[in-house]
Formats: structure tokens, C-alpha cells, sequence
């Protein structure tokens, strides 16, 4: 076990030190520099809310998230627990007799169609995911740190607490991976997930015309972190990168542009703005 574990640790290291060494077109960290300065540019050309100042509130912490998020807190921790759920879970899968995880057999469509998949089904599942974060008061105490943005940019999509990685991952591996989809293929599509994460919180004005019934915007999302929400609502707008779960399933506010609406949640000045802070608040909610 502690093998494995270093053997995570090292090899985990060791892949942070060659994305930052060597730039690629499949490299993480620069496609995330790169995608982030694309909308951050297009903030400050065409802001859609026009006083809000280029460095907004927070704009160095949520940046801070991104990376740690991003990496950091892989190095730190994920990998190797990771690498651990993993080998325990094949195990399990050993001793029931399933050598193969793999359910459905896509590799005779194209590779077009086998993105476009793994797309739809992975943004489904985050769909529901999400949902649960709103609904389940645990794990709303944890989704809150990315609901504490009290002004929107393009760095907000990846401010959120690293137990929110845990979940989604958690319960994404399985469907997934039974439909035999490998890392190469999760690299394309995690790309996709990013820009448009980035864009839909950037502070930028994005109509998409019939679109909006497929891809979720700016304008769509900035309601999804509105303090004042329907009554009786735990939340709306949850797509992540498609709108089109919150068009079939009912889940859709847009009164208005929404472009000037309060963020956060009651109270949400009285939320504590640091980023150990942040981290350490749900569990203090919890134990309350």
C-alpha cells in the first residue's frame, strides 16, 4: 500500500514537471493559461458588466483555485488516493469474477461519434452530480466555496472545494469506464468541458441564438449564482456545459439578462474569504 502510494506520488510529480517543461498541444497547464487568457482578453474588450474592474473581487484567490484545483491538489492528495481506489476497486471486480469493466462496445463507431458520447453522457452525470450538490445539505456546505463568488470572471468555473472532486469523480468512474473510453479521449473532451466552463462564467455577453437550448451561456449561468432564486428552489440552471438537461427536466430561470443580479447566498458577505478559510468552513458547518 505505501508503495503504491509513493509510486503516485512520484509518477504524479513527475508528469506536473514535464507539462510545465515541456508545451504541447497535449498538455494540461498550458491549454488551461491559454484558454483562461482568451476569455480574461475577451473581459476586458467586451465586458458585459462594464463597472466591473478588470482585477475584480477575488480575482487573485479564484485564480489561486484554478491551479490548486488543477494541480496542486493532485499532488497533494487525489493521486494517490486515486491510485488506491482504483486497484482496490479492480481487485473487488477480480474476486467477482469481471476482468473486463467494460460494458458497451463503441470502438466500431467513429472517433467523432465516440467523443461526441462520452460528451453527452459524461455532462449528464456531472448534470445530475451538481443537482446533488444543491439538494444534499452536506455536500451543499462544501458547493458553497464556488457559490461564495461574489463577482463573476472566467476564473469563478474553477473555485470550488477539492471534495467536490471526490464526488464527481467518484461516481463518473464507473459509467465511464464501461464504456471502454481512455485518456487520450477524456483529455479532448475535459478541454471542451474547460472552455466552456471558462466562458460561461466569464464577464463577457454570449447569445447563442437556438444554441441557448443546447449550450449553457453566461447569461444562463449568472442566474445559477443568483442569491435571490424562486422560492422554495435549492437551485437552477445546473447544466455544466449543456443546457439542454435543464431544458428537458425543467430546471430553467431566466427572468431576465440577469446581468446585474446579486451572487452568492444569504449571508453570503458573513462567508469567510480566505482560502484556508473556505476550506475548512464546511467542516465546521458540518460538526455545527
Amino acid at each position: 500500500m505505501l508503495e503504491l502510494i509513493q509510486n503516485s506520488y512520484r509518477s504524479y510529480a513527475s508528469y506536473l514537471w514535464n507539462e510545465i517543461s515541456n508545451p504541447s498541444w497535449h498538455n494540461y497547464f498550458y491549454w488551461l493559461i491559454g484558454v483562461s487568457l482568451f476569455c480574461w482578453t475577451l473581459e476586458l474588450i467586451v465586458p458585459w458588466r462594464r463597472k466591473q474592474a478588470a482585477f475584480r473581487q477575488d480575482f487573485w484567490l479564484d485564480l489561486f483555485y484554478m491551479f490548486f484545483n488543477f494541480f496542486l491538489f493532485s499532488l497533494v492528495i487525489y493521486q494517490a488516493l486515486s491510485d488506491v481506489f482504483v486497484h482496490f476497486f479492480n481487485q473487488l471486480l477480480h474476486s467477482l469474477g469481471i476482468e473486463n469493466l467494460v460494458a458497451i462496445q463503441l470502438q466500431n463507431l467513429g472517433y467523432g461519434w465516440q467523443l461526441l458520447i462520452m460528451f453527452v453522457v459524461r455532462d449528464f452525470i456531472q448534470w445530475n452530480v451538481h443537482r446533488l450538490l444543491h439538494y444534499n445539505s452536506t455536500l451543499w456546505e462544501f458547493h458553497k466555496v464556488h457559490h461564495s463568488v461574489q463577482e463573476m470572471g472566467f476564473a469563478a468555473h474553477l473555485r470550488y472545494h477539492f471534495v467536490e472532486t471526490f464526488v464527481y469523480r467518484s461516481i463518473e468512474y464507473i459509467p465511464l469506464a464501461m464504456l471502454g473510453f481512455g485518456i487520450d479521449d477524456f483529455f479532448i473532451v475535459h478541454i471542451i468541458a474547460l472552455g466552456i466552463g471558462h466562458l460561461n462564467h466569464s464577464n463577457i455577453f454570449l447569445p447563442l441564438g437556438p444554441l441557448q437550448y443546447i449550450f449553457n451561456s453566461p447569461q444562463m449561468h449568472i442566474w445559477h449564482h443568483a442569491e435571490h432564486l424562486p422560492k422554495g428552489s435549492y437551485g437552477v440552471n445546473f447544466g455544466l456545459s449543456l443546457s439542454l438537461w435543464d431544458y428537458l427536466f425543467k430546471t430553467v430561470y431566466m427572468p431576465h439578462t440577469g446581468r446585474d443580479e446579486k451572487l452568492g447566498f444569504e449571508k453570503v458577505e458573513r462567508y469567510p474569504s480566505g482560502f484556508f478559510s473556505q476550506v475548512f468552513e464546511p467542516f465546521k458547518s458540518k460538526k455545527d
